[in-house]
């Protein structure tokens, strides 16, 4: 039976790429607010410190493919300057790397991104507001390693074994997608009331040019747009205690995913402060049926050291899938580190 599962996710990844009615889909963390400039390009430079380094680490169906599960990696890297009163310009760069199963249908993606944080009123430590719009410029590549994948023609039924020396009748090109131009845009509105309590929120466009990602070169499958639509905020109960809930919408082409949820943080206080968050999130899909329906509960520790963020999470499958599964999801690694500033800067930013 476990053979049946593995043929599976490698057929499904080859008709996501040559059935044209069918749309191409962008990754997707778990810990989406430790990914910042993947989930929105305006959150570049939306931190306290001179410069912010992050990556991220995701592997999933592990417990059905084994040595060949879906792994995503993400890093970045955001740096901001002062340019006039309280407004700030923030740069980046980030990089994505996804492979899929046994197929190995990869997907790298490297952005330049550039944002401008104008502060619409209030000062520190009061009721601030800024707005910032993030635009990013990048390049992106599509491959597929078909050797791995067998079909009908290959099948010796006299032997009732796969011969992979012949042909198999299908024309692949050379496994690789042209380089693309991608282009993607973000707004995001914060507000602070005090140093543990803010709210945000946020909306982006991806993939804004649908660039053509075929592997035949006379032909043309676009990458759809994806919207991106995420709030949230601080809620505190006491200088210790409080509570970090947020929301994320993305759709895409047909397909439709949700998360939401929230982390409590409980913190010290000290001047090298040190705090815990953990929480539970639900995902809502439609990506594995054709009705809407919870996927997955996400569960989350994070410990932050002064200037040291590192999180893990842990995705329990709750839908049809985990009959296959075992319940067994994803599991997830996040880094994060804030350089700080030489001087007491008067711009305060939210938790996320």
């Amino acid at each position: 039976m476990r053979k049946h599962y593995l043929l599976f996710f490698p057929i499904l990844a080859l008709m996501l790429i040559i059935n044209h009615d069918t749309k191409a889909q962008d990754p997707i963390f778990g810990q989406f607010y430790t990914a910042p400039t993947m989930l929105n390009p305006a959150l570049n430079g939306v931190f306290q410190g001179q410069f912010r380094v992050h990556a991220n680490y995701r592997e999933q169906w592990s417990s059905v493919l084994g040595s060949d599960p879906f792994r995503t990696i993400g890093a970045g890297f955001e740096w901001r300057q002062n340019v006039v009163n309280e407004d700030y310009l923030g740069i980046s760069v980030n990089a994505l790397g996804d492979q899929a199963g046994m197929a190995n249908f990869a997907t790298t993606r490297g952005n330049l991104g550039l944002s401008f944080m104008k502060q619409l009123s209030g000062g520190y430590r009061s009721a601030s507001q800024y707005l910032v719009a993030g635009g990013q410029f990048g390049l992106g590549q599509h491959s597929l390693d078909y050797g791995n994948l067998w079909f009908s023609r290959q099948f010796d039924s006299g032997t009732s074994s796969v011969d992979q020396t012949l042909s198999t009748g299908e024309n692949f090109g050379n496994g690789n997608t042209d380089v693309y131009v991608n282009i993607n845009a973000g707004l995001l509105w914060y507000a602070l009331f005090d140093d543990n309590f803010s709210l945000y929120a946020g909306a982006a466009l991806n993939h804004i040019n649908e660039p053509n990602i075929s592997f035949l070169g006379d032909q043309t499958e676009i990458l759809p747009r994806r919207w991106v639509y995420h709030v949230g905020g601080e809620i505190p109960f006491n200088r210790q205690l409080s509570l970090l809930p947020a929301a994320m919408l993305t759709t895409q082409g047909e397909s439709m995913t949700t998360i939401f949820g929230g982390n409590f943080r409980f913190t010290n206080r000290d001047w090298r402060e040190v705090a815990l968050r953990g929480g539970v999130w639900g995902q809502i899909s439609n990506k594995l049926a054709d009705e809407t329906l919870l996927n997955s509960l996400i569960f989350v520790a994070i410990i932050e050291l002064d200037r040291y963020n590192i999180g893990i999470s842990y995705d329990v499958n709750a839908s049809s899938v985990s009959d296959i599964t075992y319940s067994r999801g994803a599991f997830e690694l996040s880094f994060t580190y804030t350089h700080p500033t030489k001087h007491r800067e008067k711009v305060i930013c939210p938790k996320y």
